[in-house]
């Protein structure tokens, strides 16, 4: 009998509810400190989102899809997070990187610092920065590492090091007459000089060098500073087991055990997109992961990773396609569990999010099975055919008649899906999204939180400042007892004593 047969008894839901509801019975919170620390950001991969993703990633492996499982929908801790800024009802990237890799709520389009800095005011930054974990953690002894599909500038990464009044201050050429003169740093001088990263990869190449390099990939591109710095030289210096990287091939010569610190810039830009990647030239996320994690995890203090497939699940969605935007969240889950095979959920906490969703819907009327990417089974009000993807603004949207659909059409990498409002860029959403967490303190991952919490809980389960007297057992004494406990126990044992 099939699957889809056994699904035809009632048997099947009753035995299905019942394993689940043993997993559930016997999960136990871990009371350890966290060694580890690795928090996965998908920038735009908002509940719906999720559930595409894992239809599409059944749906590739040959499966109808609904039934599958993603690797982060095994965690056993869930909650839901609150985006909005400070200033602003539907949040960006940077405001929200701010909340919850620093545990502070920020205005749009600021990193690094509090709401006290508005954005683009380059002298209300002095006196309202504040610390990441990243830069906490490294504080603390551990080894720290960002790994990117966009640029290592961008606003996501960009939080972990910088504090800065405008996300878009990538390179010195972009600053403002008001920034340079009252002596704010951009964010790639910022993150090779604020805090010493043992691995940084992804992509960002032109804003390290100056208007006079060329490109090593594509030698018709320059740099783009105008201060004439070699930012890759100076990150490199005065550091031991250190290299530069820019394609994949030399990224797989890496030999983990004699490198300390390493930075792979892959593309000028952004990394491109995983339909469209070169796999010869530009490693997958994953591949990056799995190299950070190697080099990383050789610390005995423990060590804190950012890992992001940012921009281009964010990117897809603005650009209204939402092939290519689900396909980097496919890959983004192949990495969460690429990485729990190279850690323990004994010493290790790992946290999958998203900074923000999109004006993404996926519905419509559709059979079992129906093809994420596909269209209705049911003709809209003027007789023709829909796709189940849609987006409530962007540039899918048509003027006059609407067209008909097909799979075929629907299904290419570069079709938009249709959208209601005409936009060159699709929104953000104001919507919560949802944390996914497991190993030491994951329990505490629950209910509605504002989006800051994340970086308490992530501080508080490492002990970082400002909770280093988080009084957990250390993860190397696994078989030791949580304080609360031992009291609990103690009580229980004088009570049966006296009872005797």
């Amino acid at each position: 009998m099939t699957e889809q047969e056994e699904e035809l008894h009632a048997s099947y839901w009753n035995n299905k509810a019942k394993e689940a509801l043993d997993t559930a019975l016997n999960v136990q919170p871990n009371l350890q400190q966290a060694k580890n620390v690795i928090l996965f950001l998908g920038d735009g991969m908002g509940i719906p989102t999720v559930t595409a993703t894992r239809i599409l990633k059944g749906q590739l492996a040959g499966h109808s899809g609904e039934e599958t499982s993603l690797v982060m929908d095994t965690f056993p801790h869930l909650a839901l997070s609150k985006t909005y800024n400070v200033d602003q009802q539907m949040p960006d990237s940077a405001g929200t990187a701010t909340a919850y890799l620093c545990g502070v709520k920020a205005n749009y389009g600021t990193l690094g610092v509090s709401a006290a800095t508005p954005r683009g005011n380059c002298s209300a930054t002095y006196g309202n920065e504040v610390s990441s974990v990243l830069e906490r953690a490294k504080k603390a002894g551990k080894s720290v590492g960002i790994v990117t599909t966009t640029r290592v500038q961008h606003a996501s990464p960009g939080a972990n090091y910088a504090h800065t009044a405008d996300r878009g201050w990538y390179s010195d050429s972009d600053l403002t007459n008001e920034a340079i003169g009252n002596g704010c740093r951009d964010i790639a001088y910022q993150m090779v000089h604020n805090t010493e990263i043992n691995v940084i990869l992804g992509g960002g190449r032109q804003y390290m060098f100056s208007k006079t390099t060329p490109d090593p990939e594509y030698p018709t591109y320059r740099g783009d500073r105008n201060d004439g710095q070699d930012l890759v030289a100076e990150w490199l210096k005065s550091k031991q087991n250190a290299k530069y990287i820019w394609n994949k091939a030399a990224l797989d010569a890496v030999n983990p055990e004699n490198t300390d610190f390493l930075i792979g810039l892959f593309e000028p830009k952004d990394c491109r997109y995983e339909l469209e990647r070169d796999a010869s030239m530009d490693p997958s996320l994953t591949e990056m992961m799995e190299k950070a994690i190697k080099i990383l995890s050789k610390n005995p203090n423990g060590f804190y990773l950012f890992v992001e497939d940012n921009g281009r699940i964010d990117h897809g969605h603005h650009g209204g396609r939402a092939k290519r935007a689900l396909h980097e969240a496919v890959e983004f889950d192949r990495a969460i569990g690429r990485a729990a095979e190279l850690t323990s959920e004994k010493d290790t906490l790992t946290v999958v999010t998203a900074d923000h969703s999109h004006v993404f819907a996926f519905g419509g009327y559709s059979a079992r099975g129906n093809s994420v990417l596909g269209v209705s089974r049911s003709l809209a009000e003027d007789n023709k055919h829909y796709t189940t993807a849609v987006y409530g603004n962007g540039p899918g949207y048509r003027a006059g008649i609407r067209p008909d659909m097909n799979e075929t059409i629907s299904s290419d990498n570069e079709y938009r899906q249709q959208a209601t409002v005409p936009l060159n860029s699709e929104t953000h959403s104001i919507e919560d999204v949802a944390i996914f967490a497991k190993g030491p303190m994951s329990h505490l991952f629950h209910g509605v939180q504002e989006q800051n919490y994340i970086a308490h809980v992530i501080a508080y389960a490492a002990c970082l400042e400002p909770y280093e007297e988080c009084d957990l057992p250390s993860p190397n004494h696994a078989g030791s007892i949580h304080p609360s406990l031992l009291l609990l126990l103690v009580g229980l044992l004088l009570l049966s004593l006296c009872s005797v």
